[in-house]
């Protein structure tokens, strides 16, 4: 298999309901893809064309931090640039509703609020990996300055929306054991205030979209959750979580990916290629290095069958290796990153029906592909139509 440099090519938009246009453009013409990237220096020429190719962008935490001074004005830089090659592009402010990762210019405001982080009982603050501290979100002050410092970025013309990364951190036990009594609790009722306000007062014109969908940590894989955001991205989807074993926890995950994206949500997922380098913190910021593409090409079927058998409207893929664009002793550290996998040229047409279900076999048939996943042995099979057998071209 071989990886081929550019952007996807223009995408034939379904019309988008009344009151929907700040939703991502969306076309079954091939398969809809995603970005997620961070890079703390100016993004290139070519890397801005190849990223005004995606209807839908997430700007990570870092990103033209070194080259702007802080994150929020290289995102910021970052998404002009974009805009300009792309005006309907959307693109996502990235800010973590629990984890303090520095580099943004308001954190100077946060250091006048009295005990802004979490501290355990043996007086620590840097909670998170031992390296980050975590918002006291029982602080209203706390609160008001995360929902003032995001809706400001949000307001400016070249940002669509928020991403909001932790959720799961906040709702989940996470940390309770380190400490006091009941503070756990008021932190989770802080996150349900702050997602109130922020839903509130965010421009009518701008998306929230929260890393929530997660089967192995809530009952209903986080569906609940959802009905303050216009959608979910999905990391983690294979990585096991308590006594589940990975088929079960896939299985639910696709059930709820199903269910959220039949909901009218956007649906943003992203599947890794190699193993995660991160494994203990369930995150695909990072993975194990990929020595090369050529050798990926059934995994890279696998993930397009997992995210096929799921997608509904305003479903994306995004099949990586890590999320960073920086250099590396001169080489790129993902090895995706300008890349092209060939299956997302082929015609893919829109779904004739949902995905069937036999035990852990999923099939579903596009206008231009069928489509068989097999959990148990973690392979699918993407059968490409000639035009004769997908009766002629799409109309």
């Amino acid at each position: 298999m071989t990886a081929v440099l550019g952007g996807a090519g223009a995408l034939t938009a379904e019309p988008v309901p009344a009151g929907d246009q700040r939703f991502p453009d969306f076309s079954w013409d091939t398969i809809p893809l995603y970005m997620h990237v961070r890079k703390a220096t100016t993004f290139t020429d070519e890397e801005l064309d190849y990223l005004s190719s995606f209807p839908l962008i997430t700007l990570e935490k870092t990103t033209g931090l070194r080259s702007s001074g802080s994150t929020d004005q290289g995102t910021i830089a970052a998404a002009e640039a974009i805009k300009d090659r792309n005006p309907r592009a959307k693109v996502l402010f990235y800010r973590n509703v629990l984890v303090h990762y520095r580099g943004y210019s308001f954190d100077g405001r946060l250091s006048q609020i009295p005990h802004p982080f979490l501290i355990d009982m043996r007086g620590n603050t840097r909670l998170v990996r031992n390296a980050s501290e975590a918002y006291d979100l029982s602080n209203p002050e706390v609160v008001a300055w995360w929902v003032d410092t995001a809706l400001e970025v949000c307001r400016h013309d070249a940002i669509d929306g928020l991403f909001l990364d932790g959720n799961i951190k906040a709702l989940t036990p996470y940390l309770s054991r380190q400490l006091p009594s009941g503070k756990k609790e008021a932190v989770t009722a802080g996150y349900h205030d702050m997602v109130r306000r922020i839903r509130a007062d965010t421009p009518k014109s701008d998306l929230l979209i929260a890393n929530m969908i997660r089967a192995g940590y809530f009952p209903d894989a986080g569906l609940g959750y959802l009905d303050s955001f216009d959608g979910t991205y999905i990391e983690g989807f294979d990585v096991v979580v308590g006594k589940a074993t990975e088929t079960e926890l896939i299985a639910k995950g696709i059930a709820a990916f199903q269910q959220a994206a039949r909901d009218g949500k956007i649906v943003a997922m992203t599947l890794g290629l190699g193993e995660s380098a991160a494994d203990a913190t369930r995150i695909d910021d990072t993975r194990a290095h990929v020595d090369g593409l050529e050798s990926m090409e059934d995994r890279v079927n696998y993930l397009i069958g997992l995210f096929l058998v799921c997608a509904e409207r305003y479903s994306y893929l995004y099949v990586h290796d890590g999320y960073s664009a920086e250099l590396h002793r001169g080489e790129c550290q993902s090895k995706v990153w300008l890349k092209r996998f060939p299956q997302y040229d082929k015609p893919l047409g829109p779904p004739l029906g949902p995905a069937t279900r036999n035990g852990l076999v999923y099939t579903r048939r596009f206008k231009h592909v069928n489509v068989l996943v097999d959990l148990e042995k973690k392979q699918a099979r993407l059968d490409w139509l000639t035009p004769r057998d997908a009766g002629g071209g799409d109309q």
